[in-house]
């Protein structure tokens, strides 16, 4: 297989770049639903990630027609995503509802980079290594000190949840990683397969919101109570979950989903400052150690090394050394590689 070229390299920076800029949108998500307080979580996620589906499969419709044949031999891996899809939102505004917008968005999306390269290394067969153990306890470690930062705030204060209800939101949180994990990969997987990133995204988010409008039939009544909870409804649909996964499908076309959902730890972050700034909830010292070890995650799983420029730099044909026979050519083929 053929060394990254500079083109690859910088398509590799523009996918992280709008894989960023979707986690910036996304992080304003927890934030927003605190406007809409008479409206649960359940309809909350499937407003968002129901009619925001919809919509993407109604932009790429012309798209999904064109390939369809390729859906169809695909269509395991579709259902797949798209089961992930209907399960995610539910878990994850659930999981913010119980243990608050901060440790429920740091659990949802801070263990997913760990969920997704557990789910590379058994189907892809991508090795784990040293720097990606490193990054994942980083991750670990600052997740478990923001929990544990919220968990012993006192529960008799207005707006802390119990300790037991904290827990409970860990867990949908813990869910919702993985499920998140699974359509990121299951799309990134449709898409390296030859299928546009709009049809895959719209055909795996398309069926995902057709599964979650029985939730919102049920549960969505709230939605229509004042012109606030509309508006909350709309702004969720429409600029995080439509504008955020459309930039997070070009990404995936260019950045695996190991990558991606390692990039979007920054959701985290975002979400946690809007969430002490414009919501008021109280973060101690701990949790704010905790949020910098998972940037120090990130960095850690994105920062260019020494080894790849020198990979950059060998002739094409040439092969490094001490290499197993299953990774080099993902591991070469693929600039966005999470190391």
């Amino acid at each position: 297989m053929r060394r990254p070229t500079g083109h690859g390299a910088r398509s590799a920076g523009a996918g992280s770049l709008c894989v960023l800029a979707a986690s910036l949108l996304w992080g304003t998500t927890g934030t927003a639903a605190t406007f809409a307080p008479g409206v649960g979580p359940l309809a909350i996620g499937a407003v968002a990630m129901g009619l925001g589906g919809l919509l993407q499969a109604l932009v790429a419709a012309p798209r999904i027609a064109r390939q369809a044949p390729r859906l169809r031999a695909r269509r395991g891996t579709v259902l797949l995503g798209a089961l992930a899809v209907a399960v995610y939102p539910l878990a994850f505004y659930s999981s913010m509802h119980l243990a608050g917008v901060a440790v429920g968005t740091v659990v949802s999306i801070g263990m997913a980079p760990l969920a997704s390269a557990v789910i590379e290394r058994v189907v892809d067969r991508r090795r784990l290594t040293r720097r990606w153990t490193l990054g994942a306890a980083l991750g670990l470690l600052g997740t478990l000190m923001l929990c544990a930062a919220q968990a012993t705030e006192d529960p008799g204060d207005r707006g802390q949840p119990s300790t037991a209800a904290t827990m409970l939101g860990v867990g949908l949180g813990l869910i919702a990683a993985t499920t998140y994990a699974l359509y990121s990969w299951a799309a990134h997987r449709l898409i390296t397969h030859g299928i546009a990133s709009r049809a895959a995204m719209g055909t795996v988010f398309g069926l995902g919101g057709l599964l979650l409008v029985p939730v919102l039939l049920v549960t969505g009544a709230p939605l229509l109570g004042s012109g606030s909870t509309l508006a909350v409804g709309a702004y969720m649909a429409v600029v995080p979950m439509f504008t955020g996964y459309v930039l997070f499908g070009w990404g995936l076309a260019h950045v695996p989903a190991s990558t991606a959902t390692t990039l979007s730890l920054l959701e985290p972050a975002v979400a946690a400052v809007l969430a002490v700034l414009v919501i008021g909830e109280r973060l101690p010292a701990v949790g704010w150690t905790g949020i910098a070890l998972v940037l120090a995650c990130l960095a850690v799983l994105t920062a260019p090394t020494a080894v790849s420029g020198r990979r950059r730099q060998r002739p094409e044909g040439v092969t490094p050394p001490q290499r197993t026979v299953a990774e080099p050519a993902v591991a070469r083929s693929d600039p966005g590689r999470v190391p």
